[in-house]
């Protein structure tokens, strides 16, 4: 009845339904609209942000530990396991609607990162806490809707997400080095259980430390397999837009296999829209002092999640023309691909980048499913020891059960906290723009100002200095 139950809600959703590609389609040309295309517009600013954000206050992670969070949770399975799922379901097609919805998503993801900086309190512990159920609590005014959606979240991050990704890192080194499941299932288990007990902080630690080493290791390795096979790489592009279009054999069929894995994948890769990062954005002291700049944080994550390293994956996979199934295929075959470019040394790096990529996220979903202990007050001893207890036995299962299943529980809870997000951040959408209107505004004072000048005004933020109807929410800001 269980898998019954998870088939149907998933065929509403990504199968013959279809209901969240319209949504999150949707919802990145609305944000891009009205956010006037800021994914484009501001490019090069979404870099300049993340300058002198390396520090944070007693309460609260820098902006790049907040951005090194985002990507821990981001920058994991979806990177090597779901790209091989999206090229083996859906062709080399899929790579190019991966690449159209993280450039939609970037809107997305800075919309909902803003709001998570915005809407954040203080809990009993001095650490800020936030994310889409404090906003839709308090800027919504819906409870009801903030207790769904931490339920979605805890039923996504707190125990799908992270059975999964320990599910990918199991195969992986049984696959290079024959170790059971049980053995490195336990492994996982014990290691994420060190470190978060830790909290917060120590989650954004190791994920600071982590991240940008593997992340450029991984690129490294992509580019050096694009260098070995310059020559093909025009037929590649030419390869990922024909069938990205359905102007192969298999027509229209392609088309839609492509479409779906695509955008599911992407998604699931780069969560803009699922409101999963704004807890990320929330955890971060006010520094650069005004909540867009979060955006600018978080949506450059999208873009390094889903067009860098996403991409990097796809390269590996369709550079090595190794033959597919038309079944699903997981982080085996990103490990043969790798095998396939540079001999048997391929299947244990893919196996330790998978480890590190996937095992920094499971310990960030940890930390996003916590954060909302507090809304139902169980922020205490026993509150977080019952879930903590609830997370490592599912870490330990996933690490043992078959793909399919586990695939299925995290597409499921992923499509239900990205449904009430999207209705959320929707509706919010004028708080949105009345904050980015004051950071463009500010942000022209400040390249307006003479160069000689030492000190050029900062861009800062302070909800009574913004007249939206009296509904902008002050919290900290206006404590500080």
């Amino acid at each position: 009845m269980f898998n019954a139950t998870v088939g149907n809600i998933n065929n509403l959703l990504w199968g013959s339904g279809q209901l969240l590609i319209y949504i999150l389609v949707f919802a990145g040309f609305w944000f891009s609209f009205k956010l006037k295309f800021v994914q484009f517009a501001h490019f090069r600013h979404m870099f300049s942000v993340m300058k002198n954000s390396t520090k944070g206050d007693s309460a609260g992670i820098s902006s790049f530990q907040a951005l090194c969070t985002g990507l821990s949770a981001r920058v994991g399975t979806g990177n090597l396991a779901g790209v091989s799922v999206a090229i083996s379901l859906g062709g080399a097609g899929a790579v190019f609607w991966m690449w159209v919805i993280a450039f939609l998503g970037m809107a997305t993801g800075f919309a909902e990162s803003i709001l998570g900086q915005l809407y954040k309190v203080k809990d009993d512990h001095k650490e800020y806490r936030g994310g889409p159920a404090y906003y839709i609590k308090m800027g919504l005014n819906k409870p009801w809707l903030a207790v769904a959606f931490a339920i979605c979240l805890f039923l996504g991050y707190g125990f799908s997400f992270s059975a999964m990704q320990a599910n990918t890192i199991s195969d992986a080194l049984n696959h290079a080095l024959d170790i059971p499941h049980m053995y490195s299932g336990l492994a996982i288990t014990l290691f994420a259980g060190v470190i978060v007990m830790g909290g917060f902080k120590s989650i954004a630690r190791f994920a600071e430390l982590v991240v940008p080493f593997m992340g450029i290791a991984y690129i490294l390795a992509a580019l050096t397999v694009t260098a070995l096979n310059i020559e093909h790489i025009p037929a590649l592009i030419g390869d990922i837009l024909a069938s990205a279009f359905g102007l192969q054999e298999a027509g229209a069929g392609a088309l839609g296999a492509a479409i779906k894995n695509g955008i599911q994948r992407g998604l699931y890769s780069n969560e803009a829209g699922a409101g999963s990062v704004p807890h990320a954005s929330a955890s971060a002291s006010p520094t650069p002092n005004h909540p867009v700049a979060q955006g600018y944080v978080q949506m450059l994550g999208v873009f390094v999640d889903t067009v860098v390293l996403c991409t990097c994956t796809a390269v590996i996979i369709l550079l090595a023309d190794l033959p597919m199934s038309g079944e699903m295929e997981g982080i085996r075959l990103t490990q043969d691909a790798m095998t396939a470019h540079i001999g048997e040394g391929g299947i244990y790096f893919v196996a330790a980048a998978i480890t590190l990529f996937a095992f920094t996220s499971v310990v960030a979903n940890y930390a996003y499913a916590e954060s909302n202990l507090h809304l139902f007050k169980l922020d205490n001893k026993l509150g977080r020891g019952i879930y903590t207890s609830c997370y490592l036995a599912m870490v330990l299962w996933g690490a043992n059960a078959s793909l399919f299943h586990v695939w299925a529980m995290a597409d499921m809870a992923l499509g239900l906290m990205t449904l009430v997000n999207i209705f959320a951040i929707v509706q919010l959408t004028p708080t949105i723009k009345a904050l980015f209107k004051d950071y463009c505004q500010q942000r022209t004072t400040q390249m307006s100002s003479p160069d000689q000048s030492k000190t050029k005004p900062e861009i800062s933020f302070s909800a009574q200095n913004i007249d939206y109807q009296g509904k902008l929410y002050s919290g900290i800001w206006d404590k500080k």
